[in-house]
């Protein structure tokens, strides 16, 4: 039975073993450069210069949408689009659960097919100003309820 587990460490250096795919949210104006993102781009350049060039090239980068980016051998980062903007506008908070469903069910078939453990920060819940008991709903649902092992990390 698939399980979500919580975890002390850095979500950029995940330990569990096997394919393993790291989750995070990115905005859908093509702003990368505070918060998670500056985790994954201290350990690898990749996720930064795709998201970049998805953004550029206008070819389905769209809230709920998903680039998987191959960064090491059996490791993914799946850069998905759930956030509208960046901060706050008239005190709505950017995350769009709507599309963080959309984005994790795409992440659940290419987790399934590669036999690949789900991993992720606390997603959303920064920057995007989600809610951690809505998120985990949508994680458990999309993720767990699948057959997925999730595993959350944090630094503290």
């Amino acid at each position: 039975m698939a399980k979500l587990a919580y975890k002390r460490g850095d979500a950029t250096a995940p330990e569990e073993d096997g394919p393993k795919v790291i989750v995070h949210i990115c905005n859908d104006i093509g702003r990368w450069g505070k918060g998670f993102v500056m985790a994954l781009s201290r350990r690898w350049s990749a996720p930064a210069s795709e998201y970049r060039r998805w953004h550029h090239s206008k070819n389905g980068f769209k809230l709920g949408n998903i680039q998987i980016v191959k960064v090491e051998d059996d490791l993914w980062v799946a850069n998905m689009i759930a956030q509208k903007g960046v901060g706050r506008r008239n005190g709505n908070v950017p995350i769009r659960y709507t599309a963080l469903e959309e984005a994790l069910r795409k992440v659940a078939a290419f987790a399934q097919a590669h036999k690949a453990h789900v991993v992720m920060p606390k997603i959303g819940c920064g920057l995007a100003g989600g809610k951690w008991g809505k998120v985990c709903e949508i994680v458990q649902d999309e993720l767990v309820a699948k057959g997925l092992d999730v595993t959350v990390y944090s630094l503290k």
